[in-house]
């Protein structure tokens, strides 16, 4: 049930037909993982805690430099030198403490990863790394557990979900295959911090969409962001039969 203070707090998503109480209530009793807090995990920190998800585990293994906070708005001066999963844990409970924080401040391995994906509802790729979303993917498939994926970088960005509960979903490996082995960070080649925020509420507002149960969700799409044009385009995806980790796992 929502107490009173609940339905006051959310009173104005709840009073979305889409949403409504029993919405709201599935928010509250989802669970979602976060992995990586830094540009994109921090929005979507911040609206899935404000929005009620009731339950939110945090995964990064790394410190808050000064760096950062021109894009991860989840931390602040005040959190310099600090692991990022306290400084948005600290964050995150004032900004909502009905939501309940889950930590990981190690690097997640195979067998850790394979257990945090399966505590969850639904999983949020906010790295900017390849290896730990091929193994982000990885988990998600075998658990079948759908997955936001967003990336961004100097002034593009991308968002789409993979979802192994939907037989004709494609997963992160059939669209990127073995990615490049000249990929680019956002340390080395930049980015600004309002495209990350973009990409990062783009990834929010679709985690609560499946969450909540309404909308139709980005599965089989890819979503184009041009941050220099301020465009959007949509391709579509196709699940690949051959994919080594999504196409052994047909029931």
């Amino acid at each position: 049930m929502l107490s009173d203070e609940e339905l006051l707090r959310y009173s104005r998503q709840i009073l979305l037909k889409q949403v409504d109480v029993e919405g709201q209530l599935r928010l509250k009793q989802s669970r979602a993982l976060i992995v990586g807090l830094g540009g994109l995990g921090s929005p979507v920190a911040l609206y899935l805690a404000a929005a009620g998800v009731g339950e939110l585990h945090l995964a990064d293994f790394d410190t808050l430099d000064l760096t950062n906070l021109q894009r991860q708005i989840v931390h602040d001066s005040q959190a310099l030198g600090m692991h990022k999963v306290d400084s948005a844990m600290g964050r995150l409970h004032a900004l909502n403490p009905h939501v309940r924080l889950v930590p990981y401040r190690a690097g997640l391995d195979a067998d850790t990863l394979a257990q945090a994906v399966a505590g969850v509802d639904l999983v949020l790729d906010c790295t900017d790394n390849f290896t730990i979303r091929e193994a982000v993917n990885a988990a998600c498939v075998a658990a079948k557990k759908p997955l936001v994926s967003g990336a961004a970088i100097r002034l593009e960005g991308q968002v789409s979900v993979f979802d192994p509960r939907d037989a004709a979903s494609p997963c992160y490996h059939c669209l990127y295959g073995h990615g490049s082995e000249t990929e680019l960070t956002c340390s080395e080649a930049g980015v600004l911090g309002p495209l990350v925020g973009l990409v990062g509420t783009l990834q929010a507002l679709e985690a609560l969409k499946l969450l909540a149960g309404f909308g139709e969700p980005l599965v089989g799409r890819l979503l184009l962001v041009d941050g220099f044009a301020t465009r959007m385009r949509e391709l579509r995806v196709k699940r690949d039969p051959a994919c080594a980790v999504c196409g052994h796992h047909d029931g």
